[in-house]
């Protein structure tokens, strides 16, 4: 999933916004250094998650029977392979 840097800008914004209205963090003291990291956190992640996605699609186009995108037996084994790369990457 592509965002834009306008997406991810307004993604920071809205998140410090609800960190601030929940009292989750103290009022920031450099508003901009706070939204720069989130901003740097959802790009990691976002990453992360790209190149998860590539390597289950490559896994699943290595079988030897085709199991078509859509289908639900390609999304259980989608979802199985997702959970398995996410604890893999400590995110499970």
């Amino acid at each position: 999933m592509r965002l834009s840097d306008d997406k991810i800008s307004h993604l920071s914004h809205i998140i410090l916004k609800g960190l601030a209205d929940k009292n989750a963090i103290a009022p920031p003291s450099d508003e901009g250094a706070i939204r720069r990291e989130i901003k740097r956190i959802i790009v990691k992640e976002v990453k992360l998650a790209e190149e998860m996605d590539e390597s289950i699609r490559k896994k699943l186009q290595s079988y030897s029977k085709k199991i078509p995108e859509g289908t639900s037996e390609w999304d259980v084994l989608y979802q199985k392979f997702f959970q398995e790369e996410s604890a893999k990457k400590g995110r499970g």
